[in-house]
């Protein structure tokens, strides 16, 4: 079964206009599969290079315009694969687009802290970024029905859905789960930043994991990882870039017990997640059910807006007596409400103050019986 992802004609549709394209995404996401495509369209006119190996590392070290025009020959499309590895990767890729205009350059990047602490300057203008993560449900309904994506559903929740998971059967899901958070989850963050104890950042992972859905504290993941708040900060920021979690900020605009300075922090695949903790049990042996269909249509609600280009504002909303929304979009004005319930009969109302205070408002209860409007696939 051959997924094509999302984002590959919103990719397609963006090359030859004098633009460096951008690709990032967690490692085992599918990039590499993703720009070999574009090569496979241009097979005469590209160059795909491996930027983790030392020789192509050598070669795009330096800016001489006279040595990259020799690089380039006569190609047309040139792949960067894993681009964080050179050196001031982002003066390089300032010089090719300037030069080479009409060579059309696509770099990707299983970290964004390196790659875009590099580019964000010299490429100002000058590119197109795109985020690849693990498959999302608009993307496997290519091959599966609604009524065969309900029956999966408990599966994605134990187990994620990374490509190479997916693809995988039985007791080999979980196999490839642990390959993935042992040897390449951390990979980047140790390689490019000062992570000195990273028994620290594994301590910080679980309590993330153990506190899914919930509300977190910088002081009390400090505490739980033996470390300072500080520490804790920083972790969580190359956690963030490196793919691995994403935070969603408290909304409060005019209410006076609306709660300001919170976070939620969720992971972008369940399986990692379930892997950090090592537990695949079944789902009617769970106690964390609750969190973890809310972290499911959170990260899937997210993968929609990155794969169709919506850039909209994100929050969680509850107010000191405890009236609460999961998860909110806003767009031109507008607040998209959602609640999450994997129970369809459990009852969830729309907060009456905030549909007063916030009139261009909607609210939507997602359960497993609906879930396709999540991704709008019915």
């Amino acid at each position: 079964m051959e997924i094509t992802r999302k984002i590959l004609s919103l990719i397609q549709k963006q090359l030859f206009k004098g633009k460096v394209i951008i690709l990032y995404g967690a490692r085992r996401t599918g990039k590499t599969t993703l720009v070999k495509k574009l090569v496979e369209d241009n097979p005469d006119d590209s160059s795909y290079l491996n930027c983790e190996l030392q020789e192509n590392q050598d070669l795009l070290s330096n800016t001489n315009s006279i040595l990259l025009k020799d690089f380039i020959s006569k190609k047309k499309l040139i792949i960067l694969d894993e681009a964080q590895h050179i050196p001031q990767i982002g003066l390089t890729l300032k010089v090719l687009v300037d030069t080479f205009p009409s060579v059309q350059i696509v770099a990707t990047g299983s970290s964004s802290f390196e790659l875009s602490n590099q580019i964000s300057e010299p490429l100002t203008g000058r590119s197109r970024q795109f985020l690849l993560l693990p498959f999302s449900l608009q993307e496997i309904h290519q091959h599966s029905d609604l009524i065969k994506l309900k029956s999966e559903l408990p599966n994605y929740l134990r187990f994620g859905l990374y490509p190479q998971v997916v693809m995988e059967e039985g007791e080999e899901k979980i196999e490839e789960l642990i390959d993935i958070s042992t040897n390449y989850l951390y990979k980047d963050i140790l390689q490019f930043e000062s992570v000195k104890k990273p028994e620290i950042l594994q301590k910080l992972l679980k309590a993330l994991a153990m506190q899914l859905g919930s509300e977190s504290s910088l002081n009390e993941l400090a505490q739980i990882a033996g470390t300072n708040v500080h520490t804790v900060s920083r972790y969580l920021d190359l956690l963030e870039k490196a793919f691995v979690i994403f935070r969603l900020p408290a909304f409060s605009k005019n209410l006076r017990k609306e709660i300001n300075k919170s976070q939620k922090i969720y992971f972008y695949d369940l399986g990692i997640r379930n892997a950090i903790i090592r537990n695949f049990s079944a789902l009617d042996l769970r106690m964390d059910l609750g969190g973890l269909w809310e972290n499911f249509c959170v990260s899937e609600r997210i993968k929609h807006n990155q794969n169709n280009r919506r850039f909209v504002n994100t929050y969680f909303w509850r107010t000191y007596d405890q009236q609460e929304i999961d998860y909110i979009e806003e767009i031109d004005g507008m607040f998209f409400c959602f609640e999450f319930k994997y129970n369809p009969k459990s009852k969830s109302k729309f907060p009456k103050i905030f549909s007063q205070t916030y009139t261009n408002s909607s609210f939507q209860v997602i359960s497993p019986d609906n879930f396709y409007e999540l991704s709008d696939l019915g």
